[in-house]
């Protein structure tokens, strides 16, 4: 960080929130609101002399409430910019006759009460972000009396407590009484792999800091009696499964089982109930101090500054990736890239390895000065355009922007539009063309497919990233299903247009299959979503006319699920053999009427 501070060509907002994000790829407009410091920080030279004077005593949020701090303090040791800040809730200075001792102290008269929040604007060409992530509150977890117990400890809290900058300057003590443990028990996994409570994933980082303590603790008392609780170790890194085994040589005793209740004694020991699962018995110890092992969890400002950048979130809430594979730190929306936890949880060396890719991809991107751009993108007729919006409403990247109030035509923004099609399925006045998948294109496909023998026939459509590759996967895996399929393959099933499927059944198809990515899991970012009512409505419009609505179905089948595919064919052909020949004249006779 303190190189990042140094270097001339990088802006270091401190205490500063992004508040919206605007724009596209290689012209993105990023709002910042830098909060007030009230101390000059070009000024300020760390000398300490106003926290000195200041009254006000509050716990250190660094130190997790284990020390404490003044109204006016430096966040933490090494901070960048090397300058104190005040915090006004706490602060007296407001009033000059109360207090505001700091400003007398201060020779330099770098404290400011009158100072305000600014409102920046940078432009920028590609975003990186990297939000981190927040360790879990056990205070749900009561059973191991973190809110009861004060000798209690995370193992945020602990790591702070032996660190040689720490409040206790590396000496360990109790924080009940003071005294020099004898005896410490590490309960892994709190707030992971967990169903009942926390978080059902595995935070990474646990085993291998829990080790890294018991390391440090047998360095300074090799005679402290250490226990480690746990489900599985993890050290899969390089050099890990040898420090566990560290570990281990130098007498941690480590008991494959998590303690299901802690009680507390007179004299403030803890004793702790654990099932041995190498035993099958259930054991009792006393400790000195508890320290838990606690997971990792998505920071809280993930979820608006997914919004703001039309991001996807896995199922654990961190940023997903637009490609495990093939692209681990791009986003789904172009020109935003991921780096460390914001992506999952990860230790220093992969946050380091991630943040280095994502650099580099950014510079890949960027260092032409002109970006290329798929030609697979929507164009709107102006001429049919009634400006209604709803392609704008429906578009997951913000490439389309329509003036009601002005009546001027929906405009694409070609560098943003990722080619989904799903505002061509829903603009209602079809003044939306897509190049390389148009509506003629596509409608001759169904037109040759249907062409001959049609009521034999399953009419499938299938995105481009999903269900088509699911299709390819069955193929390659050699799984046998019914060669009657005709898939017309489309960028994204929010492109499977309602003319489309009336069409198809128009034609004699028995069988329509809309077929796509998972629900939260669209390459589009939730254009699936649209596709999901589309079809919803399509329906019902079947049932209100008398059509089977079960002839149009809708699966999510992702590129790897070629077995998924493979079976939900066989499904639709047995369901194809239960449509006659005159359920589909008498469906052709009621299109022919509805849809004129």
């Amino acid at each position: 960080m303190t190189d990042v501070g140094r270097h001339p060509r990088i802006k270091l907002y401190s205490m500063s929130e992004v508040a919206d994000v605007k724009g596209y790829v290689g012209n993105f407009e990023v709002k910042i609101i830098k909060k007030a410091r009230y101390v000059d920080e070009k000024e300020c030279t760390a000398c300490g002399d106003c926290a000195t004077v200041c009254p006000v005593v509050r716990p250190d949020e660094f130190n997790h409430g284990l020390s404490s701090r003044k109204a006016i303090y430096s966040p933490f040791p090494q901070a960048v910019p090397s300058a104190y800040v005040v915090n006004t809730s706490e602060c007296l200075g407001h009033n000059p006759v109360v207090c505001a001792k700091c400003v007398e102290a201060c020779d330099k008269g770098c404290i400011n009460f009158h100072m305000s929040d600014k409102e920046i604007t940078e432009k920028v060409g590609s975003i990186i972000v990297a939000t981190g992530m927040e360790p879990y509150d056990p205070t749900e977890m009561d059973e191991y009396g973190y809110t009861r117990f004060e000798n209690v400890l995370t193992s945020i809290e602990f790591e702070r407590l032996i660190n040689a900058g720490g409040p206790t300057r590396g000496n360990l003590i109790r924080p009940k009484d003071r005294k020099h443990p004898s005896s410490i028990g590490f309960i892994q996994c709190v707030g992971s792999r967990s169903a009942r409570k926390g978080h059902s994933y595995c935070s990474n980082v646990c085993c291998m800091n829990t080790i890294k303590s018991t390391l440090v603790l047998k360095e300074h008392a090799p005679n402290i009696d250490l226990k480690v609780f746990y489900i599985d170790i993890r050290a899969f890194g390089k050099g890990f499964e040898d420090l566990y085994k560290r570990s281990r040589r130098l007498g941690v005793h480590y008991v494959r089982g998590l303690p299901g209740n802690v009680e507390e004694l007179p004299d403030g020991s803890l004793k702790v109930a654990v099932e041995n699962a190498a035993t099958g018995e259930l054991e009792f110890y006393v400790f000195d101090m508890l320290v838990l092992a606690v997971g990792v969890q998505p920071s809280r400002g993930t979820r608006r500054l997914q919004e703001m950048l039309g991001l996807q979130l896995n199922s654990d809430g961190f940023y997903l990736e637009a490609h495990p594979k093939l692209l681990p730190v791009d986003a789904a929306t172009r020109g935003v890239f991921y780096a460390g936890c914001s992506e999952g949880p990860k230790d220093i060396k992969e946050t380091v390895t991630q943040a280095s890719a994502a650099a580099v991809r950014a510079i890949r991107l960027m260092h032409k000065g002109e970006i290329l751009t798929e030609p697979i993108t929507a164009e709107v007729v102006a001429e049919d355009c009634k400006f209604c919006g709803m392609c704008a409403e429906v578009c997951s990247y913000n490439a389309i922007t329509v003036d009601k109030k002005k009546k001027t035509p929906a405009m694409v923004n070609t560098a943003a539009c990722a080619g989904c099609g799903t505002c061509a399925a829903e603009c209602p006045f079809d003044a939306i063309s897509m190049n390389h998948f148009t509506d003629g294109q596509i409608v001759t496909q169904i037109d040759q497919m249907l062409e001959l023998d049609s009521q034999e026939k399953i009419l499938a459509f299938a995105c481009n990233w999903c269900s088509y590759a699911g299709a390819d996967y069955a193929g390659v895996s050699r799984l046998q299903y019914p060669p009657n399929v005709r898939l017309i393959r489309t960028m994204c099933s929010g492109r499977v247009d309602e003319s489309f499927i009336w069409h198809g059944l128009n034609k004699g198809a028995p069988i329509v299959l809309v077929s796509g990515c998972h629900i939260g899991d669209c390459h589009y970012i939730d254009a699936n979503r649209w596709t999901e009512k589309r079809v919803e409505k399509i329906r019902k419009k079947m049932e209100k006319w008398g059509i089977r609505p079960e002839r149009l179905q809708l699966e999510w089948i992702s590129a790897a699920e070629g077995m998924r595919f493979s079976k939900t064919m066989q499904q639709l052909e047995k369901m194809r053999r239960e449509v006659t020949p005159k359920e589909i004249s008498e469906t052709i006779e009621i299109l022919k009427e509805k849809l004129q």
